[in-house]
């Protein structure tokens, strides 16, 4: 394995399972001491301890992300001790319904996860990688940002702004050395999707996993190391000349399936 991120600090939000889980555990491997700020203490902490156990460096802190002064304090801590390197603000949640079906409640709880638990993290580190004129931040988006998806009208407009608050970053600090991307991925094989398919559909579980994989052209979900692996490469210097771009990990979702 290499050590793109050696003596490089990155704090990921939601690293506690699925997408971040995967990659915080792949950025510990290239030599990345990892920071992990989530709500899930056993997961996140099991995390950690796989990676310590790896040889790797990592800490977990609990932390609501949609609480923009507990973010504050805590980005103010760490920024003390560490230089923050690089960003992923993955921590997210969903919601099925459509905008008769999406209450006042539900639109609210999205958004202060999905949007403003984003604009929390970046509003709290981008100061000190302006100040030292260098910085990565990689949003999670999704499909859902680009192309119409049934029954998702709260996640489509949070992962929508998620979308364009990336592209505003990268415009506004291009000249400050900080590059700003998001990716879109379409479905991916998440404990998230297992758990839903056992409550939703507890008696044909198996039939629903083989539909919701059959409707990606490519035939099949993602994995979650197809996702960390890309996520790695656009924070890493491999990538040094892509910011502003939303880079789409969707088994062609968007331009094959019509």
């Amino acid at each position: 394995m290499t050590q793109r991120f050696l003596d490089k600090t990155v704090l990921i939000t939601g690293g506690g399972s699925g997408i971040g889980r995967e990659t915080a555990i792949q950025f510990a491997s290239e030599g990345a001491y990892v920071i992990i700020f989530d709500m899930d203490t056993q997961g996140a902490e099991e995390v950690v301890g796989t990676i310590i156990d790896k040889g790797g460096k990592a800490d977990f802190l609990k932390v609501d992300v949609s609480n923009s002064s507990i973010v504050n304090d805590y980005v103010s801590e760490l920024s003390k001790k560490f230089e923050i390197d690089i960003l992923v603000n993955n921590a997210g949640i969903a919601h099925i319904g459509t905008i008769e079906q999406t209450t006042e409640q539900d639109l609210d709880r999205i958004y202060n996860v999905n949007v403003k638990g984003c604009y929390n993290l970046m509003h709290a580190v981008i100061p000190q990688m302006k100040q030292r004129k260098q910085g990565v931040i990689l949003n999670i988006a999704s499909i859902a940002s680009s192309v119409g998806i049934k029954d998702r009208f709260a996640y489509s407009m949070s992962k929508g702004a998620v979308l364009t608050m990336t592209y505003s970053v990268a415009k506004d600090y291009i000249s400050d050395g900080i590059r700003c991307n998001c990716i879109a991925p379409a479905r991916v094989h998440t404990p998230f999707v297992d758990n839903f398919l056992e409550k939703t559909y507890p008696d044909n579980k198996e039939e629903m996993f083989e539909m919701l994989s059959n409707s990606q052209p490519i035939g099949r979900m993602g994995a979650v190391n197809e996702i960390s692996s890309l996520i790695c490469f656009l924070c890493s210097d491999d990538a040094a000349f892509i910011t502003g771009s939303n880079i789409p990990i969707d088994g062609g979702f968007v331009t094959l399936n019509n």
